[in-house]
């Protein structure tokens, strides 16, 4: 079997080919890039549809493949975006019905858990899920992944987009922030059981850098506080769960100097880091594909008429079996 996963539940749209073994045949990412900062929903759905035949294209080629050689169409259902969702939903069910293949919807946090699984080998971690959306603690019970602990209000990658606009920095923020050095600036630091908040934090900061506090040292303890927070509420899942393994997942997980701290706190627990190559870090058509292939496996395809996207779906609403990998 080889899968065509569709990815398009924010700003990249990404189309990934993977085959029932796992292995990554192709992986296209195309991003849209606003010089002002943020994303607007329209504009998301005008860039998907726009660079969708390419990315199609260019996906079969890296795969040295045809249309015809695809046997499963997987897509992006939810959460996310919903213009955004839609394009992707629209040309997974276009393909589908064209080539008379199954159609798989597919839960994109599950997707990013289920290939970082795969490719670092981890079989049942506790994993931190940092995006621009999302910020979770996920585990599997048994029966299904549930959300330990999680963002009371906004991602930590939105939190960085939204300090890094104020600022004048482009989209994705993070990347710049991270190489930012200061000194120490008192902020909010707000960890409530497994739960964290970043909206207090955020608040403080862009208070302090419009009072005229030096930016570099705004923007410097900001992040520091920010991935400090998310550090403790992981080491507390691992200490929760008794597991041994940490797998870093979401495109926040690039992030060098989350990647250290996260680091050091396995080290002191005796606690293996797992953490995928950027390119699987981030959104991308590969995770749609392999996990579109499990869901497959699981409970076979999706009608076209019982396709419409979810922008709320959670991971922890789905039935899921803690699959060998």
């Amino acid at each position: 079997m080889i899968a065509l996963g569709i990815e398009s539940t924010a700003h990249t749209f990404g189309v990934g080919i993977v085959d029932d073994e796992g292995d990554i045949l192709a992986n296209v990412v195309d991003s849209y890039k606003s010089p002002t900062g943020g994303m607007r929903p329209h504009e998301l759905a005008e860039h998907h549809l726009n660079v969708t035949t390419d990315s199609i294209r260019a996906a079969l080629d890296e795969a040295d493949l045809s249309i015809r050689d695809i046997s499963l169409i997987g897509y992006s259902r939810g959460p996310g975006i919903g213009q955004a969702l839609l394009i992707g939903a629209f040309v997974a069910r276009m393909l589908a019905i064209k080539l008379g293949k199954p159609l798989v919807g597919v839960n994109h946090p599950l997707a990013h858990v289920e290939i970082g699984r795969k490719v670092t080998s981890s079989y049942d971690p506790v994993t931190l899920y940092v995006s621009g959306g999302n910020t979770q603690i996920i585990t599997h019970n048994g029966k299904r992944y549930v959300v330990l602990g999680e963002t009371l209000d906004i991602g930590l990658g939105n939190a960085q987009d939204k300090f890094g606009r104020e600022i004048g920095l482009p989209f994705p923020a993070g990347p710049k922030l991270d190489r930012m050095e200061g000194k120490w600036v008192e902020l909010p630091y707000t960890v409530k059981g497994m739960d964290l908040s970043f909206s207090g934090l955020l608040t403080e900061a862009l208070r302090r850098v419009r009072a005229g506090e030096r930016i570099e040292d705004v923007a410097w303890s900001f992040m520091e506080v920010a991935f400090s927070m998310t550090v403790e509420v992981a080491e507390r899942a691992l200490a929760l769960t008794g597991k041994d393994e940490l797998l870093l997942v979401g495109g926040v997980a690039a992030s060098p100097r989350l990647k250290e701290k996260v680091g050091v706190m396995c080290e002191e627990r005796g606690a293996k880091l797992k953490v995928p190559p950027p390119d699987l870090v981030r959104d991308n058509g590969a995770m749609i594909a392999w996990t579109a292939i499990l869901s497959y496996r699981i409970k076979g395809p999706d009608s076209i008429r019982e396709s419409s996207i979810k922008p709320q779906w959670r991971i922890d609403e789905i039935p899921w079996p803690l699959i060998e990998v």
